[in-house]
């Protein structure tokens, strides 16, 4: 699959209340979306033929088009229900599902006071974010150039499109050099995030992650941190300078992408992926497959 781009994979995507063909779900080369990033998105996954926390998705896409100054047109419910049925139509059990909302292109210029707003939902299989054999035994992180934003000048609380621009260029650095990912530090020169994911580290038995007070309170950051005090593992969100990598034994990773994914370096700190990255990999395994979710309501 990786060979065939994007635009030519087969299926259908749920196009503005309807179900079109893959390669007719196309916008203008004027749209808004795509010269000012005025587009607000999910990342989500289909495990068993069931979207893990699909409502929680987008009702986090609706506040994060509030925050960028739009309203999406369609209901959390409607949203809902057109995932639900594309992923029958795809005929797909293990997916990737990615809602995205966007302004038009009947205004160009910064000013799109009367742009339409466009939603798409696009679901095709995706297996693991990193390469498995490297996710097994904890992968490599280079530390980013670029660092997250003060909420100040950005919206950091929504999953914007254009926030993830320094993700991009961050994580083509690393890949360049031969990691696998970057870790970002915050405007205040703080732990931060991955480009793509949340971050977590363990010492003595304590995990340790930073505050989302300038990036994304990721859903299945919140989840695995519910996990975690399950198994009475003691969770401290906190402010965490770079120095104090050295003093932690694990670190691991968490975003719907990437699930929950041990992490082996960053930079010259070294980690070794062990009871508690593994426990709550397998865990979080646990908790998104449909029989789970089925129990839990």
């Amino acid at each position: 699959m990786a060979s065939v781009p994007f635009d030519q994979l087969d299926g259908e995507i749920w196009f503005n209340g309807e179900f079109v063909p893959w390669k007719d779900a196309k916008v203008h080369v004027l749209t808004h979306g795509l010269h000012y990033a005025s587009a607000v998105f999910e990342g989500e996954r289909a495990y068993g033929g069931r979207v893990f926390k699909l409502t929680e998705h987008n009702q986090r896409l609706h506040k994060s088009a509030e925050i960028l100054g739009f309203k999406v047109p369609y209901s959390v419910e409607e949203l809902d229900a057109a995932t639900i049925e594309l992923l029958k139509r795809q005929g797909f059990s293990e997916a990737y599902v990615r809602p995205i909302a966007w302004r038009g292109s009947e205004m160009m210029g910064i000013s799109a006071q009367s742009n339409r707003i466009n939603v798409a939902i696009a679901i095709w299989q995706w297996g693991s974010y990193f390469n498995p054999a490297e996710k097994l035994k904890g992968i490599r992180l280079d530390i980013a150039e670029y660092r997250r934003p003060d909420p100040k000048t950005a919206p950091s609380s929504s999953k914007a499109a254009g926030l993830y621009m320094i993700c991009t260029i961050s994580k083509h650095a690393a890949e360049a050099k031969g990691y696998a990912d970057a870790m970002m530090l915050d405007y205040r020169g703080q732990v931060a995030e991955a480009t793509g994911a949340n971050i977590f580290f363990v010492k003595d038995g304590v995990i340790h992650t930073p505050l989302p007070d300038c990036f994304l309170n990721g859903i299945t950051r919140q989840t695995v941190i519910e996990l975690a005090k399950r198994r009475g593992y003691p969770v401290v969100e906190r402010a965490i300078q770079p120095e104090e990598l050295s003093s932690f034994s694990e670190c691991f990773l968490t975003g719907s992408a990437a699930e929950v994914t041990p992490v082996s370096e960053i930079g010259p700190y070294k980690f070794t992926p062990a009871t508690i990255s593994e426990t709550l990999m397998n865990d979080y395994m646990k908790e998104v497959s449909p029989a789970a979710s089925i129990a839990a309501e």
